[in-house]
């Protein structure tokens, strides 16, 4: 059981992340650079890093192992997240400058979000243990699906939630600035409260993360069930998304075959808990080193493939 102090730890470092991150760092909206989004990346990474040394500390070796397990999984699953994104904020012409505070707030929901999801997984896993071999089916067939899986171009226009939201919202047609919500009578239209392209963004990266909550979830439920280990992990992974993005956008093509490293990861860690079951267990060592392995194989296939390929144009 984790103290009550711990998780008061842990809420003050990441207040204290997104105060200096929207209150000194991001005051003003501007165009996050690549180089500034690379610096700002570092910063979170290194923060979730030694919050995983914390944990190490804390909770010992295996939980430290499990910690920086569920950081890497969960780090590498946000990378389609990236491109996800990227599109969300191209078919809505959305401008670099303001895109900063849509993660901002996305970022806000998901943590409020996770929270909401991990709290009902821990439940369930407490109330009922056989839950886990349905996680650990649900990761085998996920990452069966993603190595079989053919390339789409993805069009957000035609998502079932994008159609909905855009039917049923009261929005204006144009941005006005880093407005979320105007009123009609002061843009030419009925008076009225009005949601704006920006708000619609949003409510589609919400969207986005809870689709990838899904697959993130049960991973990390499948390396530990210590519910701050999970959350934790989760939250710093997702907290430095927002700073990576800028710098991955522009090179989200590069990593095209990570996808089948985390496919074969997702098949691991669903494995795991059915040898759990089977009175074999797989030390947590062996897991961050087979994790952090096949990530890393993705990755330098994925640069050595795609070396030479143009960047695809990025909407500014």
């Amino acid at each position: 059981m984790t103290e009550l102090w711990v998780w008061g730890l842990f809420a003050a470092v990441v207040i204290a992340l997104l105060v200096f991150d929207l209150g000194v760092l991001h005051k003003d909206s501007h165009e996050i650079s690549i180089k500034e989004s690379l610096l700002l990346s570092a910063f979170y990474i290194t923060a979730g890093l030694a919050f995983g040394g914390f944990v190490w500390w804390y909770k010992g070796g295996d939980a430290g192992m499990d910690y920086f397990t569920g950081f890497l999984v969960e780090k590498s699953l946000s990378m389609d997240n990236v491109f996800v994104i990227s599109l969300i904020f191209t078919s809505l012409a959305i401008p670099r400058e303001y895109q900063h505070r849509v993660l901002f707030w996305g970022i806000l929901g998901a943590i409020v979000m996770r929270a909401v999801m991990i709290g009902l997984g821990a439940a369930l896993v407490h109330e009922f243990s056989w839950i886990l071999l349905l996680f650990g089916a649900f990761l085998v067939f996920t990452g069966i699906k993603m190595l079989l899986a053919k390339d789409e171009e993805t069009d957000v226009e035609q998502n079932a939630i994008f159609r909905y939201l855009k039917r049923h919202l009261k929005m204006t047609p144009q941005l006005h600035g880093r407005d979320f919500f105007v009123d009609g009578s002061r843009v030419g239209l009925a008076a009225g409260r009005y949601a704006t392209p920006l708000f619609l963004a949003l409510l589609m990266v919400e969207a986005a993360d809870l689709v990838f909550a899904v697959d993130s979830i049960p991973a990390i439920f499948a390396i530990t069930q210590d519910p701050f280990i999970v959350y934790t992990s989760n939250i710093f992974a997702i907290l430095g998304l927002r700073a990576l993005y800028f710098a991955l956008a522009a090179m989200v093509h590069r990593f095209h075959y990570l996808k089948y490293a985390l496919a074969v990861v997702l098949i691991f860690i669903g494995a795991k808990i059915g040898l759990v079951y089977m009175e074999v267990k797989i030390p947590s060592p062996i897991s961050l080193g087979v994790t952090f392995g096949l990530l890393v194989a993705g990755v330098l296939y994925s640069l050595y493939k795609t070396r030479g390929e143009p960047i695809p144009e990025q909407h500014h």
